[in-house]
């Protein structure tokens, strides 16, 4: 069986019995260990990281424990994701202050929940796992080893919708979104944290000010949104140039990679 072939498969059923999982037990894990604990956030997390096992099963089955934390992109610099991050979304809290008024009623469990819960364990989830595995340890280019993930991406969030428009406007950001985050990903060697607080302080800005109440958002908070997302794309652009790297996704890349010298 060729790495290839041995990677994908573990990669995607790994992911479809987590994602199997999640769908069907999560809410009733949830709310059996908040009624233990009696904190929803922390039940919220609590049950998102065992629902994550197959994930975590399938990262051992392909690298063992020494290459863990590394093949998730989780041992690189914490301190350049999030200035990178805080950088890049800095018109978004800007802006936003403006423009909007203060969320007075953000709680505890809405910080836990959408803001550090959604970040962390979607990015590791989504990007590191199903594109990160598949795009670092396949012959597999860009295209086909980000199209599922941010496929499903998109569909998560179709809960926000109300109705048909919306439905369509929260599916294209959320699967671009998707695009995005597994881009910067790459781009930054893997380093997780780039995408984790980047999806963690986009999160934030839109909870801490009275924004939406879903994803799609109106015209100056999309105006924001692109401001900051322009940053995102020039500012890797400028970092990689700046220290003679070339691009990892290019036209060599974009659909399969090249065997190595």
């Amino acid at each position: 069986m060729s790495k290839t072939l041995k990677v994908t498969l573990i990669t995607v059923l790994a992911f479809g019995l987590y994602f199997f999982i999640d769908e069907l037990f999560f809410r009733e894990l949830r709310k059996s260990i908040n009624d233990g604990i009696s904190q929803m956030g922390v039940s919220h997390i609590i049950a998102y990281t065992i629902v994550g096992i197959p994930i975590f099963t399938g990262v051992l089955l392909l690298h063992g424990r020494k290459d863990f934390f590394k093949s998730l992109g989780l041992h690189s610099s914490i301190v350049k994701g999030f200035l990178f991050a805080l950088l890049c979304t800095l018109p978004m809290f800007l802006g936003f202050a403006f423009v909007f008024e203060l969320n007075r009623e953000i709680s505890l469990n809405t910080f836990l929940i959408s803001i550090i819960a959604a970040a962390f364990f979607e990015e590791l989830y989504f990007r590191s796992f199903l594109f990160g595995q598949l795009f670092r340890y396949t012959r597999l280019g860009f295209i086909p080893s980000v199209i599922l993930g941010a496929l499903l991406f998109g569909a998560v969030h179709l809960y926000q919708s109300t109705d048909p428009g919306e439905l369509i406007g929260i599916f294209l950001i959320t699967f671009l979104g998707g695009l995005l985050f597994s881009w910067v990903y790459t781009e930054w060697k893997f380093n997780l944290w780039t995408a984790v607080f980047l999806h963690l302080l986009m999160n934030f800005s839109w909870e801490l000010f009275s924004v939406s109440d879903n994803a799609f958002g109106g015209l100056y908070s999309n105006i924001f949104r692109i401001i900051t997302i322009a940053m995102i794309i020039i500012l890797t652009l400028v970092y990689k140039k700046r220290r003679g790297e070339k691009l990892m996704i290019n036209k060599h890349t974009i659909w399969k990679k090249p065997l190595p010298n």
